[in-house]
């Protein structure tokens, strides 16, 4: 039987994406609550299933090789419409599984139990789940150990996904830092430029005046005295001697 589509697919595949953890290499974290799951039950196989739009992909596995399967086959698929477990003691013997090609071949599943992995907006993403070839029934106590370690596979989400927006921004603030450092070290650039265009003086290569900052051409020693750079006093030198009095040369 195909599982039935929960009421808020779209906004709890939107949520799933948000945490980026679709097609992730494997981590230590989600491995150890699986094997602790397995362990729990006695179980082969254990997962942490994720449900995608069309496939259930594993983020963490034990006794099983397929990283993902169909969607349409996925056990878990059903188990996220629950708001508490899903229990299959024999799925030969449950209508909606007994055709599943996961029954009737390869892995031969007979017992199923997965706890849905529930997030904060109310979503479930996939399930904790473990799976045997032979025929089970769970104690109640087993079943709330299943979902206090799907409430850890949780709160693992949740951290990888605070610790991946942290990085982020991280980054952003590296980013920026580096952005002001070269804006700085642009002006300090920039200022180093003026002060050296500061330090020429326009002058007219014909009469000699200058131009001062307010764009009027002054006589040098008009400018110099006005900025305050020097005092004059009057003399001649001896080249202005010869010209302008050759007589005096002379005598």
């Amino acid at each position: 039987m195909k599982p039935p589509v929960p009421s808020d697919e779209p906004q709890r595949l939107a949520h799933l994406r948000s945490y980026a953890i679709l097609d992730t290499e494997p981590e230590q974290g989600f491995d150890d609550l699986v094997q602790l799951a397995a362990h729990l039950f006695g179980a082969p196989m254990a997962f942490v299933s994720l449900i995608d739009a069309e496939r259930q992909w594993f983020k963490a596995k034990v006794g099983i090789e397929a990283c993902e399967t169909s969607r349409d086959v996925a056990f878990c698929a059903h188990a996220i419409v629950e708001r508490q477990p899903l229990v299959v003691p024999d799925a030969r013997l449950d209508p909606r599984f007994a055709a599943n090609e996961l029954v009737t071949g390869a892995p031969h599943i007979r017992f199923y139990a997965g706890a849905p992995l529930i997030v904060g907006n109310g979503s479930a993403l996939g399930t904790l789940c473990v799976v045997d070839t032979v025929p089970r029934t769970p104690s109640s106590d087993a079943l709330r150990m299943l979902q206090k370690l799907a409430a850890m596979v949780v709160d693992r989400l949740e951290l990888r996904r605070k610790l991946e927006e942290l990085r982020v921004a991280l980054a952003a603030r590296d980013e920026a830092d580096a952005a002001r450092e070269r804006t700085v070290a642009e002006l300090k650039a920039a200022l180093d430029r003026v002060r050296q265009l500061e330090g020429l003086l326009p002058i007219c290569s014909g009469c000699r005046q200058i131009r001062d900052d307010q764009g009027s051409w002054r006589a040098l020693e008009h400018y110099l005295v006005a900025r305050g750079a020097a005092r004059f006093t009057h003399s001649i030198c001896p080249t202005c001697v010869q010209v302008l009095y050759p007589d005096l040369n002379g005598g």
